[in-house]
């Protein structure tokens, strides 16, 4: 799939397809390391290719990085990965913990023509990889 390069890592929780953007450093990495020792699946880590099918998102791991994933202070290693997902949400991370509202109202995002819904969340607590599987597992409710 040639579509459109995002900065973002990607993981498969259940079949809800979860997109985790955050500048540099942010711990997209870090937070996406703790949900697959949860049960999530890694889709690609640090960017993937975009692109709309049929109102919904698609993504794919580009072939140079397909189940690699950076774990800072180890090094770049090997996971098992699926090279493409629907994603069907959106979490921005934001270090601030200012920035997490306590109740969210639900937002929307657009990428790529495709509208999303999107929470911003720190992702340095523990219970951060917690809070995303409660996210998605509210998208598994809807049809």
């Amino acid at each position: 799939m040639t579509g459109e390069l995002i900065h973002a890592t990607c993981v498969l929780i259940g079949d809800v397809g979860v997109m985790l953007r955050g500048a540099s450093g942010a711990g997209k990495s870090d937070l996406a390391l703790r949900l697959i020792d949860r049960g999530a699946v890694l889709i690609a880590d640090d960017y993937v290719e975009a692109r709309p099918i049929d109102d919904t998102l698609h993504v794919a791991v580009p072939e140079r990085i397909a189940g690699l994933i950076e774990v800072r202070g180890v090094g770049i290693l090997p996971f098992p990965h699926r090279s493409e997902a629907i994603i069907r949400l959106v979490v921005d991370l934001a270090a601030d913990p200012d920035v997490e509202e306590r109740l969210p109202e639900p937002h929307q995002t657009v990428i790529a023509g495709v509208t999303l819904p999107i929470y911003r969340l720190n992702p340095r607590p523990a219970s951060a990889p917690i809070k995303v599987e409660l996210l998605a597992s509210r998208l598994k409710e809807c049809p």
